[in-house]
């Protein structure tokens, strides 16, 4: 049986790719609808680190930059103990519309989890993280008009 490997999300957004590019790309978009703080080493093979003030952190890896319209990181799999050297890989795709931007998130890599509850568990936990996540930007976004 195989297992889903993707989570693929579409949002039609009010604002120039420009701007989306800075909510995704500098510390102070990160650090404030990603995580309660961020700093950003913005280079491919750099290092963005979120923290929450719960004390988690999430480091991701910078692995592709074409601004304003790719941005993409490799992340811990959530849920993996941690050290784990297994990695998802997020892509986020910005098109300039005649209203503002689409953009497109897909993370992939979750197949490289076995199937003994794992799987399930990361797949759920980023599904449901990316739809809290992206309504977050949402908001993050409209609020700096």
């Amino acid at each position: 049986m195989a297992f889903p490997d993707r989570i693929e999300r579409t949002l039609e957004l009010a604002h120039r790719p420009e701007r989306v590019w800075a909510a995704l790309t500098t510390a102070e978009g990160l650090g404030t609808w990603f995580g309660q703080r961020a700093e950003v080493d913005l280079r491919v093979g750099g290092q963005a680190t979120l923290s929450w003030d719960s004390g988690g952190t999430a480091t991701l890896t910078i692995e592709r930059i074409e601004p304003p319209r790719i941005f993409a990181y490799t992340w811990p799999i959530y849920g993996l103990p941690a050290g784990d050297p297994r990695r998802t890989y997020v892509e986020f795709t910005l098109e300039p519309t005649a209203t503002g931007t689409t953009l497109t998130v897909v993370e992939t890599g979750f197949a490289q989890v076995p199937d003994d509850g794992e799987h399930k568990s990361a797949y759920r936990g980023n599904t449901e993280g990316w739809t809290s996540k992206l309504g977050e930007l949402v908001a993050y976004l409209d609020g700096q008009a």
